[in-house]
Formats: C-alpha cells, structure tokens, sequence
C-alpha cells in the first residue's frame, strides 16, 4: 500500500524531472552517440532479441544503441500497448517498418509484425537512482511487462536516460521493477552482475 505522502512525492517528481530531461535534451543533442561510447561488449555479444522505444517528447533516442546491436546479430523489436491495463508485447521492427498508433496512441509495428520475446529490453524513464529504482510515466505500462517476462525467464533491462535524471532516491512501491543497469550520455551504471 502506498502512503499519500509517496504518491504525492512522485506526482512531485515526475513534473520536476520532465523539465530536468526537456533541459538534458536540449544541452545535450548528441547524448544517444555519446552513451553508446560506454556500452559494455557483453551486452552486443550477449542479446539476441533487443526491445527498444519510439523516443517521445525528450527522451534520449534509443535508435543509434538499437542499430549497433542489429549489427551484432540481434533481432530488433518495439513495444506495443495492445491495452491500456496489459502488459506490452514486442513486436519485430526493421527500420522502416510502417507503425501505427498502439491503445497508448504511441507508433508501434502493426498486428503482422512478428511477436518476440526480448532477453534485453531498453526502457525510458524519467529518473533513475542508483539502486536501480525506475521513474516511468505513471502508466505501468513497463512495470506489469517486466513482471511478466521476468516470471517466465531472465532478461536484463537497461534503463537509457540523460545523467542529469539521476536523483538520490525513487520512492518504490512493490510493483516496481528494478533496472539491471543504466546508460547515459557519461557513463555505464551496473545495478546486477546478472545478464
């Protein structure tokens, strides 16, 4: 059960950090191509089935990562909101790939598009701390997928963000799924040893 307190602290947050992440985007255009600097070589050697994101509003693109790792042999894939309260699925995307406006009203790959199950998943946020602990948009869109997936075998999420969405503490809730690590313009943060 969440206190109203924390619920408010997170109402809280996350305006404070849509601005922080409008701010990191505009100061720092290049972020995507610098991140991908500090990518360790397991992770391109290791993913097989790599889920990313349509960048929306300020997010850090994830699309220069997402080539690199189709490069290394991984099959790309997008989430897909196929309602509002499910869990997502992922779907194959070649760049290119016509997309439509998912349940979310986000373009994703269409019903043809081959249905995958990713062993890494790149996640946007709006803040991170360093145990891991994820800010998304409120929806739980990604909390109730990695749950699921996570209940059927291991895959490792990397959470993408501007550093400066880095803040000392995310207040968690038991449904929260944790990150195993976080990429940003600065550096490589690793939450687990796990892959």
């Amino acid at each position: 059960m969440v206190h109203a307190s924390e619920a408010s602290a997170k109402i809280m947050l996350r305006a404070q950090m849509r601005a922080v992440r409008k701010e990191a985007a505009r100061k720092t255009p290049d972020a995507p191509e610098l991140a991908l600097a500090h990518l360790p070589p397991a992770l391109l050697s290791r993913a097989k089935v790599v889920a990313g994101y349509r960048a929306q509003a300020a997010e850090i693109d994830p699309w220069p990562l997402m080539q690199v790792l189709a490069k290394s042999g991984a099959r790309i894939a997008l989430p897909a909101a196929v309602s509002l309260d499910a869990p997502l699925v992922f779907r194959t995307y070649l760049d290119g790939d016509t997309l439509q406006p998912d349940a979310a009203g986000v373009p994703s790959p269409t019903e043809d598009a081959a249905r995958v199950e990713p062993d890494l998943i790149i996640t946007p946020l709006l803040a991170f701390d360093r145990l891991g602990a994820r800010m998304g948009q409120g929806g739980g869109h990604y909390d109730r997928t990695l749950a699921a997936l996570r209940a059927r075998g291991p895959v490792f999420v990397l959470g993408l963000a501007y550093a400066a969405q880095q803040v000392g503490r995310i207040p968690v809730e038991p449904h929260d799924q944790p990150l195993d690590a976080i990429l940003t313009e600065k550096g490589y943060i690793e939450v687990t040893k796990d892959l």
